[in-house]
């Protein structure tokens, strides 16, 4: 994962940010994710742009994880923040209600796993919370932020018949072992936006997701050593700044501010969105 995340600019540009996680610990990191993860770094963040529907998979959580894969595998809650939306957008978030595990098995294995799954209609600016255990899939005509746990664990139960590849074997023993045939995912509403200002858009014990809205005023912000924050651009310009530096972004560029660097303010150079993460 991270070993193939290069920083592009500054005095560690070139290096991965998995090397710098292990070389700087703490400061990077912060204390919670130090906690957590060790001194590997916690999440993965992704840009995703959907033109067809994405196979239908589920993620493990941290127990079966280890059970399932050995030590040293985490599970895998996720969140998507819609940042574009056709009008005749959908997602799969869960299963149909009074679906039992017994009929989700025969499902899968039948192949018929499209007639038991819970379509979700949604719209830019809505947030969805997709824990460990939910069967979900992205739809086409969708661009989005995905923040997860720092896995690549996912478990394809479904790929809408498409021949079968390298890379695209089915999991089906492994999606059963795995799936909370109870487990639903939400669209929640984007927040009113306040200039100046950090909305969450969803939190849990693994990450918490914000936005921030800076169209003349400037965002005060502080990591007070607990995480860093990873802040992508998605709609505007910024300048983040802190005490001796500076840093331009723009549209969907990210910055990580480690830990260690406290108190900075993100000002805006037109009216902007910035998304932070933190763990």
């Amino acid at each position: 994962m991270y070993e193939r995340n290069l920083v592009a600019e500054g005095p560690n540009a070139g290096r991965t940010l998995g090397a710098l996680a292990a070389a700087e610990g703490e400061r990077l990191l912060g204390k919670r994710p130090l906690r957590a993860t060790g001194l590997r770094f916690p999440l993965l963040i992704k840009l995703l742009d959907c033109e067809d529907w994405l196979s239908v998979q589920v993620h493990p959580n941290d127990e079966q994880a280890a059970g399932l894969e050995g030590p040293g595998h985490f599970g895998k809650t996720e969140a998507w923040h819609l940042l574009e939306a056709r009008a005749e957008a959908r997602l799969i978030a869960g299963l149909r209600a009074g679906t039992s595990a017994a009929d989700f098995g025969e499902a899968v294995r039948g192949g018929t796993l499209a007639e038991h799954v819970r379509y979700l209609d949604v719209h830019a600016g809505e947030t969805v919370m997709m824990r460990a255990g939910t069967v979900h899939a992205l739809g086409p005509g969708l661009l989005l932020y995905e923040i997860q746990q720092t896995s690549d664990l996912t478990y394809r139960v479904f790929d809408w018949n498409r021949p079968a590849s390298a890379g695209r074997e089915l999991h089906i023993e492994k999606s059963l072992a795995v799936t909370d045939v109870s487990a639903v995912g939400r669209a929640e509403p984007l927040p009113e936006l306040r200039d100046g200002a950090v909305h969450t858009l969803t939190t849990c014990e693994y990450f918490t997701l914000g936005l921030l809205r800076a169209a003349s005023l400037p965002v005060a912000l502080h990591t007070r050593g607990e995480s860093f924050h990873a802040l992508t651009v998605t709609e505007g310009r910024v300048r983040a700044e802190g005490e001796g530096w500076s840093e331009p972004l723009r549209k969907f560029e990210t910055l990580i501010v480690p830990a260690v660097c406290g108190a900075y303010r993100v000002v805006p150079l037109e009216a902007s969105r910035v998304l932070k993460a933190s763990a």
